[in-house]
């Protein structure tokens, strides 16, 4: 209990993070409509996993590292940059489906990923997020407390995991509801290209 209010700081300052659109999002978005639930709750899960990674180089102190240097940090962008360009150039090179084919016939044609890839595709994607790299080394710097135990600071950040599967599972299953995935299916050639130029466009924004 004497970590309650540090602790609901830190989920209302999360839940607001989380909910905002970026990297993590439109990738789960793809997912859903490209690959289905299993895959975009697997994308959903490495987003999540991600999450430890963050909190763990926060707890071991190396997030004041990357605050003290700045060519480290810059190279966490370029690299995240780049990644999020690669898939926005694969979304847009999506080969056009035939105009007679119906849409089961089109679904059933979409080539099954596997869940590792789904997984590792989420875990990148927010991993190399400078723009949650700053919001950990924020909060753990500036709002939780250096006295706070390392116990705590943990489930602090195990918690952030958790929610942030969660959020991004439930987005996943109204996404691949079959009247949002058939919509978004219809117009799948052009949705591909629309998620490549976003991809690519927060790409560019993270660079600069």
């Amino acid at each position: 209990m004497n970590y309650l209010d540090e602790f609901l700081l830190i989920a209302v300052a999360h839940f607001f993070a989380v909910a905002s659109p970026g990297p993590d999002f439109a990738v789960v978005l793809k997912q859903s409509v490209q690959q289905g639930r299993r895959n975009a709750l697997w994308t959903s899960a490495g987003v999540g996993a991600a999450i430890l990674l963050h909190v763990a180089y926060c707890v071991l102190g190396v997030a004041l590292i990357l605050m003290q240097s700045p060519k480290v940090f810059m190279g966490l962008k370029y690299l995240a940059g780049a990644y999020l360009a690669y898939l926005g150039v694969q979304a847009l090179r999506a080969a056009k489906p035939g105009v007679n084919l119906n849409d089961d016939i089109a679904d059933k044609m979409v080539p099954a990923e596997p869940v590792w890839f789904a997984f590792r595709r989420g875990f990148l994607t927010n991993a190399l997020n400078p723009k949650a790299t700053l919001f950990f080394m924020s909060l753990f710097t500036l709002v939780i407390s250096p006295t706070t135990p390392t116990i705590v600071q943990v489930s602090y950040g195990v918690y952030m995991a958790l929610a942030t599967w969660a959020w991004f599972s439930m987005l996943s299953i109204v996404l691949c509801k079959t009247k949002v995935r058939g919509f978004f299916q219809r117009s799948g050639y052009w949705f591909d290209r629309c998620i490549g130029v976003i991809l690519i466009a927060l790409a560019i924004r993270v660079v600069i």
